[in-house]
C-alpha cells in the first residue's frame, strides 16, 4: 500500500516545547502555513502576543506568520500534515484527545524521542494502536542529532526521516530540507526511534561520568559501550544494525553525551555531583526524556533477555538509590570479555 503524496500547504505541529516550536519556526520559514498547538495557555499567549516562546525557547524570535492555539480541533482543521512533538509520556493522552478531530488519513511525522513507560512501546507503535490501520503507512519518524537551541538559530544540522513508504518519505524530505537543515531518508522506523530514545539514557550516564570527573577516557568508553547496548536491543527488536551507525544512533549518541545543551547530560552531571534526582527535576520546566526512558529500556531488556549493564546501572541509580560511584565500580569489575567487531549482523557482547 502506498500513501498518495499530499499537497502540503498547511501543517499542524502538536507540542510547543523547544523542539516543537523550533520545527514550527523552521516550517514557517519554508513558506508554509503552520498552526502550533501548545498545552500551556501561557505559551500560546507568549507566541501570539510577543513572538517568542518565553517558557521553552526564550530569546528566539518567531515569525509573525506563526500562530499558536490551545485547541486541538483548531490546530488540525484543514491541515495536510501533522507533526507530533509532545513528550513521549504525553503522546497517548494527546492522541486520544486528537482522534475525534481526525477523519481521512494524513501523513504524520513523529518528532518525539522516547519509549512509553508502561507499555514499552515506541511512539509509532502507540500511533498504530490508537489510529485506524489505513493511517499506518503515512507514519514517519524525524530524529537525529539536533539541539533545538541551535536549529532555532539556523545553525547547520543533519537529521533522519524514516518511514515505510519511500515515496512519501522522499516527498516529506523536500518539505523539511533547507540550506541549514539537511534531511536524510531511511526505512528503519524501529531503529530510528530506538537510537533517538536510548541515547538519552546514555547521556545521563555520560553526565554522571563528567560529574564524577572520571575523565575523557571514561566518557569515550561510555559512548562506545553504550552504542553496543543500543545495537543489542535494537537487533533483538528487529532493527537494522546499520541504522545505529548513522544519525539516529552514533550521531545522536555523541551529541547528547558530549553537548552542554543536553538536558539528560545535565541531569547525570548533577547526579554525579551528589544532588538528588527529585531536586534536579523539580528545578526544570523542560523534560529530560532519559529518566522515563530508562524504566522502559530496562523493561525491554528484561523482556528480550538482552544484556544492558549501563542501562541497568542508570536504572539502579535513578530508581533504587544506588550511588553513582558504586555503579561505576560495578561496571569496571564485570568479568573480562572480548570485543566483537560491530559489523554485519554480529552482535557486540
Amino acid at each position: 500500500m502506498t500513501t498518495p503524496l499530499p499537497d502540503i500547504h498547511t501543517i499542524s505541529v502538536i507540542g510547543a516545547g523547544a523542539w516543537g516550536t523550533t520545527l514550527a519556526r523552521h516550517l514557517v520559514n519554508q513558506r508554509l502555513t503552520v498552526k502550533l498547538w501548545a498545552y500551556e495557555k501561557e505559551v500560546v499567549g507568549s507566541i501570539n502576543l510577543k513572538g517568542e516562546n518565553s517558557l521553552f525557547l526564550p530569546g528566539v524570535s518567531l515569525p509573525k506568520a506563526l500562530s499558536a492555539t490551545h485547541s486541538l480541533q483548531d490546530a488540525v482543521a484543514g491541515t495536510g500534515l501533522i507533526v507530533l512533538a509532545v513528550p513521549s509520556h504525553a503522546m497517548r493522552p494527546v492522541l486520544q484527545e486528537l482522534k475525534p478531530f481526525l477523519s481521512d488519513p494524513l501523513p504524520i511525522v513523529v518528532a518525539s524521542k522516547g519509549i512509553e513507560e508502561e507499555s514499552h512501546q515506541l511512539m509509532s507503535q502507540v500511533l498504530d494502536e490508537l489510529l485506524p490501520s489505513d493511517w499506518a503507512h503515512g507514519i514517519t519518524v524525524l530524529t537525529g542529532p539536533s539541539f533545538a537551541a541551535e536549529v532555532s538559530r539556523d545553525k547547520p544540522a543533519t537529521i533522519l526521516l524514516a518511514g515505510q513508504d519511500a515515496g512519501l518519505t522522499a516527498h516529506l524530505q523536500t518539505v523539511f530540507m533547507s540550506a541549514s537543515f539537511r534531511v536524510y531518508t531511511g526505512t528503519d522506523v524501529i531503529g530510528a526511534q530506538l537510537g533517538g530514545a536510548l541515547k538519552n539514557v546514555m547521556a545521563i550516564a555520560a553526565g554522571v561520568v563528567d560529574g564524577l570527573d572520571l575523565g575523557l577516557n571514561a566518557r569515550a568508553a561510555l559512548i562506545t559501550r553504550g552504542l553496543a547496548e543500543v545495537i543489542r536491543l535494537g537487533v533483538a527488536l528487529g532493527a537494522d544494525v546499520h541504522t545505529f551507525y548513522g544519525l539516529s544512533g552514533l550521531g545522536d549518541l555523541v551529541l547528547t553525551c558530549t553537548g552542554a545543551l543536553s538536558r539528560n547530560h545535565a541531569v547525570g552531571l548533577q547526579l554525579g555531583q551528589g544532588r538528588r534526582l527529585e531536586d534536579i527535576l523539580n528545578e526544570t520546566v523542560t523534560v529530560a526524556e532519559g529518566v522515563r526512558t530508562t524504566k522502559a529500556a530496562m523493561g525491554l531488556a528484561r523482556r528480550f533477555q538482552v544484556e544492558m549493564p549501563i542501562v541497568e546501572g542508570v536504572h539502579a541509580m535513578l530508581f533504587e538509590g544506588k550511588p553513582p560511584k558504586q555503579i561505576v565500580a560495578d561496571l569496571m569489575a564485570r568479568s573480562a570479555k572480548g570485543e566483537t567487531p560491530f559489523a554485519g549482523s554480529t552482535l557486540p557482547r
